[in-house]
């Protein structure tokens, strides 16, 4: 009895959860534009280097523009260290 009562409030457990959500903010631009649907459903837009392109592409629409929030920064390039070379004759 002991069994069923656990695997009930396991199977109970697992479809209560729910299913995960998708990240809803791209990491590698530093501008979002919050889009609303119709019907109300809203979504965010981050796909803009600067905030100005922003604000173009949400100019007449009514959309607004802010700062992605999960954005992690432009990664430095590889190669371009400060290291002294040897020159090559």
């Amino acid at each position: 009895m002991r069994i069923l009562a656990l695997a009930i409030l396991t199977i109970a457990t697992v479809l209560a959860a729910g299913t995960a959500r998708a990240q809803k903010y791209d990491p590698n631009f530093p501008f979002c534009m919050d889009v609303v649907q119709w019907g109300g459903a809203t979504y965010e837009n981050c796909s803009f280097y600067t905030l100005e392109h922003c604000r173009a592409s949400a100019s007449g629409l009514g959309y607004t523009c802010g700062a992605n929030p999960y954005y992690v920064g432009a990664a430095a390039s590889p190669g371009r260290h400060d290291r002294r070379r040897r020159p090559v004759y």
